[in-house]
C-alpha cells in the first residue's frame, strides 16, 4: 500500500517547529500528536534553530532559484556575444558563411594560439575547423621517392 505524500503549509511547520525548540514535549509526542514522523518534527527544528525566520518561506527560495537561473542564462548570452564579436572580427564575416565559403587554409589563418579571451578549441569551433587539422603538418616525401614517382 502507497500512501500520497502530504505537503505541509508554512504556517504548520511553524506551528510545529518552535513546538519542537521550546522542549516542553517530547519530539516523540509532538510529532503523534500532529500526526507526523518524529524524523520529520526533527528536520523541521533543526531547519529552524539554523535558518531562523527565512526558513520556511517558500517564495524566498524560488526567487532566489530564479534569479540563479536568470543569472546562468545572461552569462550564457554575454558568452555567445564575445564568441560572435570575435568572429566578425576575423574578416568581418559571421561564423556561418566562413565555415561554408572558406578554405581550411583560411580557418586556421582566423585561429589566434596567443589570444587570452578566448581558447583555441573555442575558435576552431566557431568556423567549424577540426582542432587536429589546425596542427596538422603534411608529411613531406624524400627526393628519392619524389624522384621515383616522377
Amino acid at each position: 500500500m502507497t500512501q500520497k505524500r502530504r505537503r505541509h503549509t508554512d504556517q504548520f511547520k511553524f506551528k510545529v517547529a518552535p513546538e519542537a525548540a521550546k522542549g516542553l514535549k517530547t519530539i516523540n509526542e509532538i510529532a503523534s500528536e500532529h500526526n507526523l514522523h518524529p524524523n520529520q518534527v526533527s528536520s523541521w527544528k533543526k531547519q529552524l534553530l539554523e535558518e531562523g525566520t527565512t526558513v520556511f518561506g517558500s517564495h524566498t527560495a524560488r526567487q532566489q532559484r530564479e534569479q540563479a537561473a536568470q543569472e546562468a542564462e545572461l552569462y550564457e548570452q554575454i558568452g555567445r556575444l564575445k564568441n560572435l564579436s570575435w568572429a566578425k572580427s576575423q574578416d568581418g564575416i559571421g561564423v556561418a558563411e566562413k565555415s561554408s565559403h572558406h578554405s581550411i587554409e583560411v580557418k586556421r589563418a582566423m585561429i589566434e594560439s596567443q589570444n587570452p579571451e578566448m581558447s583555441v578549441r573555442r575558435q576552431c569551433e566557431l568556423p567549424g575547423l577540426n582542432r587536429t587539422t589546425l596542427y596538422y603538418k603534411p608529411a613531406q616525401g624524400s627526393a628519392l621517392n619524389l624522384e621515383l614517382m616522377r
